[in-house]
């Protein structure tokens, strides 16, 4: 059935959930499956900066703290995933655009199923521009399972 299953975590909740139904799916899938765990940063120019949690002085500071961030979230995730019985998982994190760097992601990697969440933490673009979840549907080469 689906050999290649990417989840974009951001570390919520619905994330998570999407999370659970990969796993879930992975083992009905049988062992070639894999789940590939991907989160996505973008730089943060100094006027983002100052609206989000993440507070720097220098640009270079402000990159680390995002891509720290990010490679706690999909470790966080890779560990659950194989607490919940993955055996074939793998993290990943990417800096750009969030849904057009999945969606590319998903593309070089032949996914064959994305199964993100349909809420997610968001930031200032998700509330001008729309959802990853919505963008990612609309973008994707692959079928895309959305999670609320």
């Amino acid at each position: 059935m689906f050999e290649n299953i990417m989840v974009p975590m951001d570390g919520s909740p619905c994330s998570y959930m999407a999370l659970e139904k990969a796993v879930a799916l992975q083992k009905l899938c049988g062992p070639n499956s894999k789940i590939r765990i991907v989160n996505v940063y973008r730089h943060q120019g100094q006027m983002e900066s100052s609206v989000s949690m993440v507070r720097a002085m220098t640009p270079e500071t402000i990159d680390t703290a995002m891509s720290s961030y990010a490679k706690d979230v999909v470790q966080a995730a890779k560990t659950r995933a194989i607490e919940m019985g993955s055996v074939n998982v793998s993290a990943h994190v990417l800096s750009g655009p969030t849904a057009r760097t999945i969606v590319k992601f998903a593309e070089e990697r032949k996914a064959d199923l994305i199964i993100i969440g349909g809420r997610g933490h968001g930031d200032l673009e998700a509330l001008l521009l729309g959802s990853v979840s919505h963008k990612v549907t609309s973008l994707a080469h692959c079928p895309v399972m959305v999670v609320r």
